[in-house]
C-alpha cells in the first residue's frame, strides 16, 4: 500500500491549483491529457485518504459538493458534449475526482480517456485559469456547496 510519503497527490498539487479549503483542492490538469480535454479538472482530498466511505458524512458531501461544482464551472466555460466524473484511485489510491469534458469528435469517444485514442485529436482552445476559477467561484457561493 501506497504511503504519503510515496502518494504524488501527497507531495504536490497535483495540477495547476484553481482553489482550495481546508478539505479538498481542485486543480487544472496541464499535462498532454488537459491539452487533449481543456478544462479537464481534479478534485482532490487534502489528506491522504483512499476511499470515500472512509470520510465523515459532513466531508463526504462537501466533496462531492465541491466535484458537482467544479462540473458545472467546466461546462460552463468549455461547453462540452458531456462531462465525465471518475474516481479510481487504482495507480495513485489517494482521494481525487476527474472531471472530464468530453465531445463526440474528441480522441477517445465513446471510450474512457484512459483507453486507445480513436483518432487524433480536434483541437479545442485551452480555457484561460482565471475563467475557470471565476465559474467555479461562482458556483461555490451559489449555496449549492
Amino acid at each position: 500500500m501506497m504511503t504519503t510519503e510515496d502518494c504524488e497527490l501527497c507531495a504536490g498539487p497535483g495540477g495547476d491549483l484553481l482553489w482550495e479549503d481546508g478539505v479538498c483542492r481542485v486543480v487544472r490538469v496541464t499535462d498532454a491529457t488537459g491539452e487533449a480535454f481543456p478544462g479537464y479538472c481534479r478534485v482532490i482530498l487534502n489528506r491522504h485518504v483512499a476511499e470515500m466511505s472512509a470520510l465523515t458524512a459532513s466531508d463526504a458531501r462537501h466533496v462531492m459538493n465541491v466535484v458537482f461544482a467544479t462540473e458545472r464551472a467546466v461546462r460552463q466555460v468549455v461547453q462540452p458534449d458531456k462531462i465525465n466524473l471518475a474516481s479510481l484511485g487504482n495507480v495513485v489510491p489517494h482521494l481525487h475526482w476527474h472531471v472530464i469534458p468530453r465531445w463526440k469528435d474528441d480522441s477517445h469517444f465513446p471510450s474512457p480517456i484512459w483507453a486507445a485514442a480513436q483518432r487524433s485529436a480536434a483541437l479545442r482552445p485551452i480555457p484561460a485559469k482565471a475563467s475557470l476559477l471565476r465559474a467555479l467561484t461562482a458556483e461555490l457561493s451559489t449555496g449549492n456547496e
